[in-house]
Formats: structure tokens, sequence, C-alpha cells
């Protein structure tokens, strides 16, 4: 009988075991928010009604440097790049179905604690991917701004020294002294109010919106309200992290020729979607800063909901030939 309960329990442990199994594999036709993709903008002009185009600068026509020099029409449109894991777990990558890479011991492994009575702390890795989604469904292929390639791992947290030392964190992030006092602390506020209406702050470079202080860039969230609001506040960590290391580009204003080194990042050319545990799949993608509040409810929960994966969405610019469309539309050769 007491083998036949051992057995029973070994039998309903193993099937938990299966069920709970954390990590995803992102389905792009069923957890892919497209809503995301918009707006698009042509000529300065949104092209697609009834989503506002919050951060496009007016331009008609746009130049380019070359022999000859290009001439073209301003394209602006959101892509999917970048997945992004925030994890209690080290090397354990969440966006590729949970698969473990390394061994996780309890000096790598993230946490969530109580620093004092009423101070909750937390540590999470983060693992980034390159994901250009649309080059791997063969869409848009004719933007020369598209991002090419395949999936790949950019950059593991549980690799990185700094990551998990404040101290040392300020080899990238030195000027983060000048922003630890209550006056930049408190210009925030209004970095928290914009970015809740998607449009964050470019210029209040060291505020996350209303997730807290983007410095330091490390793993450690000093004051943990929620696993929702400690995700999306690495998710900006290290997105700085890697502009600031010379690792990732971006465009500047009215810039649609080529992506340039950004090492003080603008929060304005990104935007996110959460893909797991619960993938958002309709409705706007999330501003960087944007309070959780408004969308982060009944997004986390115990056991298999305290881990996240993020869809990254970046903002591109792109000179389209005005040659070409021309060409096509005179019926020529």
């Amino acid at each position: 009988m007491r083998k036949q309960i051992g057995f029973f329990i070994f039998l309903s442990c193993w099937w938990i075991g299966v069920q709970a199994k954390e990590g995803t594999w992102v389905n792009p036709f069923t957890d892919v928010c497209w809503e995301c993709l918009f707006p698009i903008t042509v000529s300065g002009i949104n092209v697609t009604p009834g989503h506002e185009d919050l951060n496009q600068h007016r331009k008609t026509v746009c130049t380019c440097a070359g022999t000859p020099p290009k001439v073209g029409i301003p394209l602006t449109f959101w892509e999917p790049t970048r997945l992004v894991d925030v994890t209690r777990h080290a090397y354990k990558l969440m966006g590729l179905g949970g698969l473990s890479v390394g061994k996780e011991t309890i000096k790598n492994r993230g946490s969530i604690g109580f620093t004092d009575a009423s101070t909750q702390a937390s540590f999470y890795h983060v693992h980034w991917y390159t994901y250009p989604l649309f080059s791997m469904l063969g869409l848009f292929l004719d933007f020369i701004c598209l991002e090419k390639g395949e999936i790949d791992m950019v950059y593991m947290s549980e690799l990185d020294p700094l990551w998990n030392d404040d101290q040392w964190a300020l080899l990238v992030n030195a000027e983060a002294g000048f922003f630890a006092n209550p006056a930049a602390q408190l210009a925030c506020i209004a970095d928290c109010t914009a970015s809740s209406f998607n449009k964050p702050l470019d210029e209040l470079f060291w505020c996350a919106g209303c997730e807290g202080s983007l410095y330091p860039f490390t793993g450690t969230v000093a004051h943990h309200v929620g696993a929702v609001q400690a995700s999306a506040l690495l998710l900006q960590r290290v997105i700085a992290k890697l502009h600031r290391t010379l690792a990732i580009k971006g465009y500047e204003k009215n810039n649609y020729c080529e992506a340039e080194f950004l090492p003080i990042f603008k929060k304005s050319l990104y935007k996110t979607q959460m893909i797991y545990p619960i993938p958002q799949t309709s409705g706007a993608c999330q501003a960087l800063g944007k309070s959780d509040v408004l969308w982060g409810a009944g997004k986390a929960f115990p056991f298999k909901g305290e881990d996240f994966v993020y869809l990254i969405w970046t903002k591109k610019q792109c000179c389209l030939d005005a040659v070409k469309p021309a060409v096509a539309a005179g019926g020529l050769q």
C-alpha cells in the first residue's frame, strides 16, 4: 500500500512538472500584437487612420549621401526586432521554451525579498535576443531599414560581471551620481505622466517613467513594487546599457538614412509587448516607462507567472527610393 501511495505521489509530481513547464516559443500568429506596427507615416502623413502619430517629425522629402545622392520618401513604422527575458533563473532561456544552457547556483540565482520591514528589493537576470520577425516572415523586404538575420543571443547578464554589482556598473553609467538627488528624481514625475500617455520624455534620460530610476545599469531593483514593475524597469535598463556599450543603434530626429550609435538612448524609439506569461495580442503596445497599473494587472502570478518575456518594437525610419515606385507606376522598364 505504501509503495502504491509513493508511486501515486511520484506520478502526480511528474505530471505537475510537465504541466508547469516555464518559458515559451513565440508563435508569430497567435502571440504577436500586430496592431503595434502602427502608426505608419509616409512623407509626414499618417496613413493609418485611428492610430495617433505620437512622435513623428514632419518631413516630406529625405536625402541621403551617396554617389549620386539619394532622394526619397520618408517612411516611419514600428518593427518587432528583439526578445527580452527577465527571469529569476540563471541560464534559463524563457523565450526559447525555457531551455537551460547552464547550471543555476545559489550565487547567481535571482531573488525577491525585504531589505527592511517596509522595503522590498529584487534581482533578475536578462537575456537579449535578436528577433527580426518581419525578415523571418518575408514581410516588407523592400524596406532598406528592415532588420536582417535570424534569431540570435546577443546578451546574457549571467556572463556580465557588472550586472550584479552596482559599484562596478559605474564604469558604464558614471553619470549616475549626478542624478542621485531629490531634484533630479522629482523631475521623473513628469516623465511618468508623459510615458503613461505614450509620450516618454527623451530629455529626462535618467528616468524610467513610472517604474523607477534608470540607474544603475544592474539587475537589482532597490524598490520592488511588483514583478511586472521590476521587469519593465530592467527592460529599460538593458536597452540603455546596450546603447551605452554601443551594442545597438537607433535613429536620430529627421535621420531617415542610417541608424547610428546613441550612447544616451531615446525612450521614444521603443515600445514593448508582453509575450509571457500572458501574451498581449491586441491594443497599443506600451511606451517605456508607462505605469504598469494601466496595463499590468493580472500579468504576474505565483509559480509560472513570475518570469517574463517581452517583444521589443523599434521605431524605424526609412528613405524609400522615389524612382522605383515612379517607374513601376509608369510601366517603364
